[in-house]
C-alpha cells in the first residue's frame, strides 16, 4: 500500500467530526532521509531527534493550527512519486471540538460564512 493510500485509509476511517489527527511517518531507506525531508516540509512535518520514527505530522480537518488534509495528501503523493517506501501510522485523533471565534464586530456575511463552514 502506498503512503497516499495509507493516509486516505486513516482519514476515511475517522468520524466526520474529527478536528485533528497525529501521524507518525517513517521511511524505510534511511539513506534518503535528507531527500525525504525536503518533501515533507510541505506539510510542516516535525522531525524526531531520538526516535525510531522519522517525523510527526499533525493534520487539521476544518480548522486549527496544523496541516490541511490536501497538503498532507500532496506530500504523500510526492513521496510515492519519488519512490519512497515507508510506514504511516495514526498516533491519535481528537473529535467533537468546535472552533471558537470572536464574531462581535464582523459583518453578517463573514459570520454566516463561518457558520456554513462549521456545519459541513
Amino acid at each position: 500500500m502506498t503512503l497516499l493510500q495509507e493516509f486516505d485509509r486513516i482519514v476515511d476511517a475517522l468520524p466526520d467530526d474529527w478536528t485533528d489527527l497525529d501521524l507518525d511517518l517513517r521511511i524505510l531507506d534511511e539513506t534518503r532521509y535528507v531527500e525525504a525531508a525536503t518533501l515533507v516540509v510541505t506539510c510542516n512535518a516535525q522531525p524526531y531527534s531520538r526516535h525510531d520514527w522519522h517525523w510527526r505530522i499533525t493534520v487539521a480537518h476544518r480548522f486549527g493550527h496544523a496541516a490541511a488534509v490536501p497538503a498532507v495528501r500532496s506530500t504523500m503523493r510526492l513521496l510515492d512519486e519519488a519512490g519512497f517506501e515507508g510506514e504511516l501510522i495514526e498516533r491519535g485523533s481528537r473529535v467533537g471540538r468546535v472552533e471558537v471565534t470572536q464574531d462581535w464586530g464582523r459583518p453578517e456575511s463573514v459570520t454566516s460564512r463561518f457558520r456554513e463552514i462549521r456545519s459541513q
